[in-house]
């Protein structure tokens, strides 16, 4: 319609959203679907978490707050930030907002200016070229091979900058494969970074807790301190305590880009719901010993998806470092035709065909800027994915040449 906004034309909708939601809506009507299309810990929210909301309502804690969150979060914030990554912020440095996508967007959307590229790793998280598109910036893409981990070369990030590049955006483990920066391999990043002072910093940790086989977490200016001014260090709480509909993200950095992301939010949400907030101020403040306990079972959920994937036909699976996704390869499947009659043409056709004639919900690889692959959330019961890795099994044994 022509009354819509111009930019809104260089945004698509979300895919893993889309995705889930149909998985959603095949089950509300009759459908056998398992859906491991959703990044959400399919763990409950602990215990202490919920009991600190429901004091918080009793209290009548329930009114609006300051744009940016409560002073007793931000000191959450600020302890935890020293405790677990040794980064020094005053509450004036922390940002509270209605989950870490919205943190991400609001620095986007008080930095950038038409013209300024944003450096983006492949494969990303979905939402991230389009929120640089929405805030008028120009996405650049550096992919990150399989051969390599998924990760990005210091060679190949240095050759996506230019005069007009203003952040980097930065997410180890990484959504959607896993993929994680050991410190030396970070720090060749970091290297880049300090011959290009023009160029800031958004690292996404949101993953952070949710690290496998000693894989060791670092952020980037915990390996670089002379980052630190130019670095915005975005967190949450949703992954790692189980608080995804809460709707809670934060983060640390500069005090003017942080009053900056305030204006936008004050303008926009205004506050994160008071309830959350004090509910996330027990998450960081709480016990933290489950966290390691929820790790072993997402590491042992890897272990057996990656070896059912890899004894699929047609199938490539690599074992991740962290998160809780896998990305499989399935460039020998394309090129062929499904028992269903679809043809193969794409990640994207595989991924449908595989929904419409097994019932299991993946995100195609495209969705996330490197093909042909998928991805696969195994945030999700021993049984379902048990079931799910049956499935594709069978999907892929049915697959047959044109």
């Amino acid at each position: 319609m022509s009354f819509l906004s111009q930019t809104l034309a260089r945004v698509a909708p979300s895919p893993t959203v889309a995705i889930s939601q149909l998985a959603r809506e095949m089950q509300a009507a009759g459908r056998d679907v398992i859906s491991l299309s959703a990044g959400e810990p399919d763990f409950d929210t602990p215990g202490n978490i919920k009991a600190a909301a429901i004091a918080a309502i009793e209290a009548g804690k329930t009114k609006y707050t300051a744009p940016d969150g409560i002073p007793e979060l931000k000191a959450a914030i600020c302890a935890k930030f020293r405790r677990e990554n040794g980064l020094d912020y005053g509450p004036a440095q922390i940002s509270v907002s209605t989950g870490g996508k919205q943190v991400l967007y609001n620095a986007l959307m008080a930095t950038l200016n038409p013209g300024d590229e944003v450096v983006i790793p492949a494969p990303y998280w979905v939402s991230y070229p389009d929120m640089v598109r929405l805030g008028g910036g120009t996405p650049v893409i550096v992919e990150g091979a399989a051969e390599q981990g998924f990760r990005i070369t210091a060679q190949a990030l240095e050759a996506a900058i230019t005069p007009k590049t203003k952040w980097l955006i930065f997410n180890s483990p990484s959504n959607p494969t896993g993929a994680g920066y050991s410190r030396d391999q970070l720090r060749a990043l970091t290297d880049v970074l300090m011959r290009h002072p023009h160029v800031w910093v958004m690292s996404d940790d949101m993953y952070e807790h949710l690290a496998y086989d000693g894989f060791r977490f670092v952020t980037p200016a915990q390996v670089e301190p002379q980052l630190y001014d130019r670095t915005l260090t975005v967190n949450g709480v949703s992954k790692a305590y189980a608080m995804t509909g809460w709707r809670i993200g934060y983060a640390g950095g500069p005090e003017p880009l942080i009053a900056a992301m305030r204006k936008v939010q004050s303008q926009s949400t205004t506050n994160p719901c008071s309830i959350s907030q004090w509910a996330a101020v027990e998450a960081l403040n709480g016990p933290q010993d489950f966290l390691a306990d929820r790790a072993a079972v997402f590491a042992r959920r890897r272990d057996m998806v990656v070896a059912r994937l890899n004894g699929c036909r047609g199938v490539t699976c690599a074992m991740p470092e962290g998160a809780f996704y896998v990305y499989p390869g399935i460039a020998d499947c394309i090129g062929k035709t499904s028992a269903g009659g679809a043809r193969i043409d794409s990640d994207e056709a595989f991924c449908t065909a595989l929904l419409e004639e097994q019932g299991v919900a993946v995100v195609f690889g495209a969705a996330f800027g490197l093909s042909p692959y998928f991805r696969v959330s195994y945030a999700a019961s021993d049984a379902e994915l048990s079931g799910a890795c049956d499935r594709i099994e069978a999907f892929c044994a049915g697959l047959r040449d044109l």
